[in-house]
């Protein structure tokens, strides 16, 4: 019994900014286990496609290789952590379980049992948190005991607590024990000796693997990653501009988001916050307002964390209090499939699932794009249709903030919403941000020929056009999979009434209060979340100012 920690790793796949790693190297004497488990469930691996996965075991290989600088491993297991856990103190005594604190209730089951099980076995529990710029709990706390229903009011609720603590140092790993599994683990458990590839773990390409973005995990490649959007930043803060991308994204360079990253925890959000803060101190001797695109879009993330953490229906419709129980419909033939497989029929929409399945990402107006047209602005289908398939394709989509987005732009979870008939046009917004139309052309490669006057619009070019472009409309690509206009009326229309329904209801609950029915209204009518202002709204939708334009392809 020689006593020793564990580090298990979940989704703060670093070395940097751990603070659960100083906490379990504390004891330089006693061995130390850095862990990660294969449960069907950490960092995601329930619901995952091939490329969520490959980034995931990426980011595995390149821990493991910096514990071998060190004269250790990373010991990848196969198995359930109350048993893996269980098996080390038996065979070590481990007394210590060090780990970042997940916390999304979709998790809780899994920590909770490995918490009961290490108070019956005698093992000190430490979590940290480090995944989040403030804990959510004591963002609720400091906000009377409930979560805030608006952004405003988080911001609000943050700046009464004050700055996220900075990142903590480096932990030196010299000196440090590493233990050894011994030849027991390997018959009990699937050990693997070296990074599994994804087709060991039953995860498997579904299409030709051709992409033309290459996303790769680990937080070696993270750090370099965020060494060079500091640089775009810099260079932004210096011409006195807050926003680098947000007015004009580039669709077809190589990518500067650190989302993956982030979400993996392969970068600490507290590190790249602060180095963001840092740089523009550095510039204008000031600091960097949570309104302006870089921070608040972590700050977003916060936000989408918090209002999940006490709700574990959060990801569905069903008994969610913050969500609208708008009467999507099911759906009919093959819609859905065209949707998820890019043949909508709407080449930037196509273009964009297209992207997802082979790559793994989207730019953020193009994920508003696709969920409009999924959702209120053209085949009103519920938004947990989209939720399941980003959760799979997206590398950067965890549960809260993924959710949160999608409830977001249906309109589920933000009331003020309905107020707004204004959708992403699946036509108009691929003109504005790409009008020479080589987004399409690289992700659609049947309207690789399509003149660009019908890039967006194909089924509007004449039949001599499009035999010469060698994509009839019907053969070569598919037509419209519904009349774009007439959905998107018909959905406004939808959401207006829907709107008259919650503003009669709101009108009654505000009679029984007057007649004595609040206790009973208060404890009925579930909170809504809504955006604070309409320039929230038009910031996070990309609407431009002149969007009278948006439903009339």
């Amino acid at each position: 019994m020689l006593g020793g920690s564990v580090l298990w790793f979940r989704h703060g796949l670093r070395l940097h900014d751990n603070p659960s790693l100083h906490d379990a190297i504390e004891d330089r004497k006693a061995p130390f286990f850095p862990v990660f488990i294969f449960d069907g469930e950490s960092a995601g691996t329930k619901l995952v496609g091939y490329n969520r996965m490959r980034y995931l075991l990426e980011a595995l290989d390149d821990l493991d290789n910096q514990f071998k600088r060190h004269g250790g491993r990373l010991f990848m297991i196969k198995g359930k952590p109350t048993n893996v856990i269980r098996r080390l103190w038996e065979e070590f005594g481990i007394r210590k379980l060090c780990f970042e604190q997940d916390c999304e209730p979709v998790w809780r089951a899994r920590d909770d049992s490995v918490k009961a099980a290490c108070r019956e076995i005698g093992v000190s529990c430490r979590e940290h948190v480090s995944h989040t710029l403030w804990e959510p709990d004591t963002v609720i706390r400091a906000n009377g005991g409930i979560p805030p229903l608006t952004y405003q009011m988080f911001l609000h609720t943050v700046a009464t607590i004050g700055d996220p603590p900075r990142p903590v140092p480096n932990a030196d790993l010299c000196g440090v024990q590493f233990g050894i599994l011994p030849e027991c683990f390997h018959e009990e458990f699937t050990v693997f000796d070296k990074t599994p590839k994804p087709e060991d773990l039953g995860v498997f390409l579904e299409n030709e693997d051709i992409r033309m973005i290459r996303w790769v995990g680990g937080e070696t490649t993270a750090l370099k990653q965020m060494e060079q959007r500091l640089a775009v930043e810099y260079a932004t803060f210096c011409r006195g501009s807050y926003l680098p991308t947000h007015g004009n994204p580039d669709l077809l360079g190589p990518p500067i988001s650190l989302s993956p990253a982030l979400r993996f925890g392969c970068l600490s959000v507290r590190r790249f916050y602060w180095s963001v803060q840092d740089l523009f101190h550095k510039v204008h001797q000031g600091r960097l307002a949570a309104t302006h695109f870089i921070t608040g879009q972590l700050i977003w993330r916060e936000y989408f964390y918090t209002m999940s953490v006490n709700n574990p229906n959060y990801g569905q419709m069903a008994g969610n209090p913050i969500c609208l129980d708008i009467p999507w419909k099911n759906p009919e033939g093959d819609e859905l499939q065209r949707w998820t497989e890019g043949r909508t029929g709407f080449p930037f929409v196509d273009a964009a699932m297209r992207q997802l399945r082979t790559e793994g990402w989207l730019h953020h107006a193009v994920r508003n794009t696709v969920a409009s047209f999924l959702t209120r602005g053209t085949l009103w289908l519920s938004w947990e249709h989209g939720l399941n398939h980003f959760l799979k394709y997206l590398l950067d989509a965890d549960w809260s903030v993924c959710a949160g987005n999608w409830m977001w732009v249906s309109s589920s979870a933000f009331e003020a919403l309905l107020d707004s008939g204004e959708c992403a046009c699946p036509v108009r917004l691929g003109q504005r941000l790409d009008p020479s139309g080589e987004y399409v052309r690289r992700y659609v490669p049947e309207l690789s020929r399509m003149p660009v006057q019908y890039i967006y619009e194909p089924w509007k070019a004449p039949i001599d056009v499009q035999e010469r472009a060698d994509c009839v409309i019907g053969k070569n690509y598919p037509a419209p999979v519904v009349n774009h206009i007439v959905a998107a009326q018909k959905n406004r229309n939808a959401m207006n009434k829907l709107k008259r329904s919650i503003h009669g209801r709101l009108q009654r609950d505000k009679w029984l209060m007057i007649v004595g029915e609040l206790r009973n209204i208060l404890q009925k009518a579930p909170p809504h979340c809504c955006p604070s202002s309409e320039e929230e709204i038009r910031q996070f939708m990309w609407l431009s100012e002149d969007n009278q334009q948006s439903n009339t392809a």
